[in-house]
């Protein structure tokens, strides 16, 4: 159920937007330092955190729904405990965002299902910088 190699790899390279929900001001977390590694291969990062006003230099909001609609999402990274992940898959599949990603030790076999039953790519449990890497995905065009 998992997508292949040459799935994520195809992700990775297509998507230009990626809402970071959970993604915390403090340099140290794992959101952050994720955060900034996107960043600096050329991918837009829009922070998703009610708690701060922006992180990596960018504003954040308190929920995907709150993200402006003209803003295209092309993934969802979710840096949250696994039982507040099933909001969040629902406000994806609201969006239509194509791809929601749950980093490390997020998982929720529920809401991974409606994803997946909506035509949404969806990942557990996975690392999306270490799967950048491990992939060695070139750096967005322009970005």
């Amino acid at each position: 159920m998992s997508p292949s190699d040459e799935e994520v790899r195809s992700v990775l390279t297509t998507a230009r937007t990626i809402a970071i929900v959970g993604l915390s001001d403090k340099p140290e977390r794992d959101s952050n330092e994720v955060a900034r590694y996107l960043r600096s291969q050329g991918y837009r990062i829009v922070p998703v955190n009610p708690g701060i006003g922006e992180a990596v230099g960018e504003r954040s909001y308190p929920t995907l729904s709150a993200i402006p609609a003209h803003r295209k999402i092309d993934i969802v990274d979710v840096f949250r405990r696994s039982d507040q992940v099933p909001p969040v898959v629902d406000e994806a599949i609201a969006r239509s965002v194509p791809v929601v990603w749950m980093q490390l030790g997020v998982e929720h076999a529920e809401a991974a299902a409606r994803a997946r039953a909506a035509g949404v790519i969806t990942l557990e449990n996975r690392c999306i910088m270490a799967e950048h890497r491990r992939l060695r995905v070139p750096p967005v065009p322009g970005g």
